[in-house]
């Protein structure tokens, strides 16, 4: 039986069914349509969510990406609405194939765990990244020289390799406890695999990296982290990682159930080392009401597309 979907991919259970869900004082969200061009000449509609500051301007963009399982780009609205808190107009996507993202879904290997090219996997969800970065920076709401991406889980993979191109306008990447293959707890299939991609992805990265990996994540051990980090950076790509202290029964779902206070100092530090702006605005970011206090979610089993 294969490990729990909650476990990947908890969700908070009112932005699951929420296509425009409440958001505090201060801030407005509405749902996008982002359509990107893609290499062949074609077009693609990426279902999406804006968080940004109630007012008129222009604001850093923050675009976040999914893990796996994804339903609605409200998945990720704590994390959006703690960078829209900071003063960034937050933009959660869902890649090709989930939600009602136009498709195929591309990122399924033949067999996931004996015939799994984690490179080209990462390179076709990047696709859609650097896609929607490229089409929000038109929008006369953004500032298209002030563009941070956060991936998480399968997310945090496809914004390392989006980094591996050019993407004009982005200033950082932050990649939450990216990765593929974790179909059991503690065991990831083609584990040399991946940490051969990510040395890959890292040659020809020059866009400055922050990784958070959890201390007890059971998706992507700290172990693991570090061989995907030194083999990325080998050749000189700018990155950091930060093994954060452990969160409930299982680190990895830190970002969608757990307080963004718990992960917003690092974050902070990275976008001030960026001259991006980390002022809040008035009042406090509400936390996350995914699972237990733990972290444990039990409503969804495992999706087999990582």
């Amino acid at each position: 039986m294969r490990y729990l979907a909650g476990v990947l991919c908890a969700l908070a259970l009112a932005a699951c069914s929420a296509a425009n869900p409440p958001v505090p004082r201060g801030l407005t969200s509405q749902p996008l349509w982002v359509v990107i061009s893609l290499p062949d000449g074609g077009q693609a509609r990426l279902e999406s969510l804006l968080i940004r500051p109630d007012r008129p301007g222009r604001f850093p963009l923050a675009v976040l990406v999914h893990g796996t399982p994804a339903d609605s780009p409200a998945d990720l609205a704590g994390p959006a609405i703690a960078f829209a808190h900071h003063g960034y107009a937050a933009v959660s996507i869902l890649r090709r194939g989930f939600g009602r993202s136009d498709g195929p879904y591309l990122e399924a290997p033949a067999d996931p765990c004996e015939d799994t090219d984690y490179l080209q996997v990462g390179l076709l969800s990047a696709q859609d990244v650097a896609g929607a970065v490229a089409a929000l920076r038109q929008e006369t709401w953004v500032d298209p020289d002030r563009v941070v991406l956060l991936g998480y889980s399968t997310g945090g993979f496809a914004a390392v390799a989006a980094g591996a191109g050019a993407m004009p306008g982005v200033a950082g990447i932050i990649n939450f406890a990216g990765g593929r293959g974790a179909f059991e707890p503690d065991h990831v299939c083609g584990s040399d695999k991946l940490v051969s991609a990510y040395a890959a992805l890292g040659r020809s990265a020059r866009t400055p990296e922050l990784w958070l990996y959890v201390q007890n994540d059971q998706a992507f051990v700290p172990a693991l982290a570090h061989r995907m980090f030194t083999a990325y950076t080998a050749d000189g790509a700018p990155a950091r990682l930060e093994i954060l202290p452990p969160f409930g029964s299982n680190g990895h779902l830190l970002l969608v159930a757990g307080s963004a206070d718990l992960w917003w100092p690092s974050v902070a530090r990275f976008l001030e080392s960026l001259h991006l702006p980390t002022s809040p605005m008035a009042g406090s970011i509400p936390a996350p009401t995914t699972g237990d206090k733990d972290g444990r979610d039990s409503r969804r089993t495992l999706s087999d597309r990582r």
